[in-house]
């Protein structure tokens, strides 16, 4: 499917947009107001800006950029202005925590939080200060996007409407797809490993306590592979999001930033520092230690998959049957021990969507081939040993409605938000003020009706 670089980008770059670090002593630019709309103004270099991330991101240039970031821009500051209208406020301690996850990221990007600050030539004090009134527009303008389309959803007979109005060339290739069972094994771990992983829980939170900083520990220590790279920060959940014994000590903690005991949770061991809370939700960080495994117990189940298959193999126990009774994975056990991607919910994977482990072994398999056992990593950083076979292979083919539902519901979805989102633009720039600087008006977007 062939996506066009257009307005229509902005309802997908909106809610990955991040403040550009790649600009000012890369080039001196005389800044200027190049556009007006309502009360909000955009400046030269946020056009520069832009583009300069967008290049940096694998977009390609082309030759008229600087128009396609000035259309996203005005209808940025569009829905902005209707924000402040509609008194859209967001909370001081979600822009402290964006904010905290943005510059966290910076950090990493350029080194240090030293290399940071000789880079803007300003402490990171006041480099929260440039950044701050800019994540709080773009959070403000994230919800009012969200609010235009909220409800929005698509029925199968909008879903089968869209699909049959699509042009040929622009139904999108799906690669070839997997549908894997697996039985899926812990290794049992020992109490002196458990033990292991608390003293070294003990030593990191009495660091804290002296003084260290808990989110540099969290990347230097933490083995939750989501969180570790941000510091240890969680972001906004609620405590049915949270495992619970977690949720339990995560929401006793007070607001002084203080740390809690150590807590076991189905991951392993924590420690957690509250950063913020939320009327209902909570924002912190935590270290997670996973107890090691080591050699006797990785054989041992490595030993136990090799049983299971050997029984499958002989008939004396169907694949199915043998993962409800047998495997420790409660979301496949219950249905055949067919996996299911967590990047969309649904029981289907291109072959780069498995972790680089199972890449290796599923390549070479063949449809009804049950593997030898291997290790790997679940999602929540733990060692497991699986045996795995292909239960479906679907090969690359043109998306249909019987085998690709899913993803033409999106894309129906998606282009009924789009609808809404630019019939709302189209209104509403007829009743705001809008003034463009006339080195854009070469640009063709704004015979759109953004000059009157």
């Amino acid at each position: 499917m062939k996506i066009t670089f257009s307005k229509h980008v902005l309802f997908i770059l909106l809610f990955i947009f991040s403040v550009n670090i790649a600009s000012s002593q890369d080039k001196m630019m005389l800044d200027r107001i190049v556009a007006t709309v309502g009360d909000k103004i955009i400046l030269q270099s946020d056009i520069e800006n832009q583009v300069l991330q967008m290049v940096s991101q694998g977009y390609p240039s082309m030759p008229n950029m600087d128009c396609e970031i000035l259309d996203q821009l005005l209808t940025q500051k569009l829905l902005l202005t209707q924000a402040d209208l509609d008194s859209i406020e967001v909370g001081i301690s979600r822009v402290e925590s964006e904010l905290e996850r943005r510059l966290m990221y910076f950090v990493r990007q350029i080194g240090s939080q030293k290399k940071l600050e000789e880079f803007y030539n300003k402490s990171i004090i006041e480099i929260k200060e440039d950044f701050r009134p800019l994540i709080e527009e773009q959070l403000k303008t994230q919800m009012m996007q969200s609010s235009l389309v909220a409800g929005i959803d698509a029925s199968p007979k909008a879903v089968q409407k869209y699909y049959k109005n699509l042009p040929e060339d622009s139904i999108p290739m799906v690669n070839t797809q997997y549908e894997i069972n697996q039985i899926l094994i812990h290794p049992s771990q020992n109490e002196e490993a458990r033990n292991e992983a608390r003293e070294e829980l003990l030593g990191l939170r009495q660091r804290i306590i002296d003084g260290e900083r808990f989110s540099t520990l969290a990347v230097l220590y933490s083995e939750d592979p989501g969180s570790a790279r941000r510091g240890g920060e969680l972001g906004f959940r609620s405590r049915d999001e949270l495992d619970p014994e977690f949720s339990k000590a995560a929401f006793k903690l007070s607001d002084d930033g203080g740390i809690s005991r150590i807590v076991e949770s189905e991951y392993g061991f924590h420690i957690i520092q509250l950063i913020a809370r939320e009327s209902n939700q909570i924002n912190v960080r935590h270290i997670l230690v996973i107890p090691r495994v080591d050699i006797e117990q990785k054989v041992a189940a490595k030993n136990k998959l090799d049983s299971i298959s050997n029984l499958i193999k002989s008939d004396s126990i169907k694949f199915e049957r043998a993962a409800l009774r047998f495997s420790a994975d409660e979301q496949s056990r219950l249905n055949d021990g067919i996996m299911v991607n967590p990047m969309n919910a649904s029981t289907k994977f291109a072959l780069d969507e498995f972790p680089s482990n199972e890449y290796n072994v599923i390549k070479d398999l063949k449809p009804g081939e049950i593997s030898e056992p291997f290790e790997s990593i679940d999602e929540n950083g733990k060692i497991v040993f699986k045996i795995v076979r292909i239960n479906k292979l679907i090969e690359s083919h043109r998306a249909n409605l019987e085998e690709d539902y899913q993803l033409i519901e999106e894309m129906t979805l998606m282009d009924k938000q789009l609808e809404i989102v630019d019939k709302w633009i189209t209104e509403k720039k007829k009743k705001t003020y809008v003034h463009i600087d006339e080195s854009f008006l070469k640009c063709e977007f704004l015979k759109d009706g953004w000059i009157k």
